[in-house]
């Protein structure tokens, strides 16, 4: 069942990057999502370079999400990615699911980066 999951998710991330790309003006703003952890990062896919990242292991977060909800650290993730985001002169992005449904941690990620100041 594992494995089947993996793939369908492989497949409607595959599916989504053919209709997004991130640029300099709008990155794409990339979603991973482990059984422990989540991981969040800006692209430019123009440039094949990312602009900032944030995830729940950052030596800087690593304090704030002990003890926390994965839900609960996914927003504060949302939150850290938006404001590295901002301080690197970015305010709108492309938001990219990476095939994972629109619910749990990853709503809880983009409604965090929507008030952290994002704009997608």
């Amino acid at each position: 069942m594992a494995i089947k999951s993996k793939v369908a998710r492989k497949r409607r991330h595959q599916r989504i990057r053919t209709k997004i790309s991130g640029s300099a003006e709008r990155p794409r703003l990339n979603v991973f999502r482990s059984l422990d952890h989540i991981y969040a990062q800006v692209i430019d896919d123009v440039a094949g370079k990312t602009l900032v990242s944030a995830s729940t292991v950052d030596k800087a977060l690593r304090v704030d999400v002990a003890g926390k909800t994965k839900k609960e650290q996914a927003a504060l993730v949302g939150k850290a990615i938006a404001e590295r985001a901002k301080a690197a002169g970015v305010t709108t992005v492309l938001f990219d699911r990476g095939g994972y449904l629109y619910h749990g941690r990853i709503k809880a990620l983009a409604d965090g980066a929507r008030e952290g100041g994002l704009d997608f």
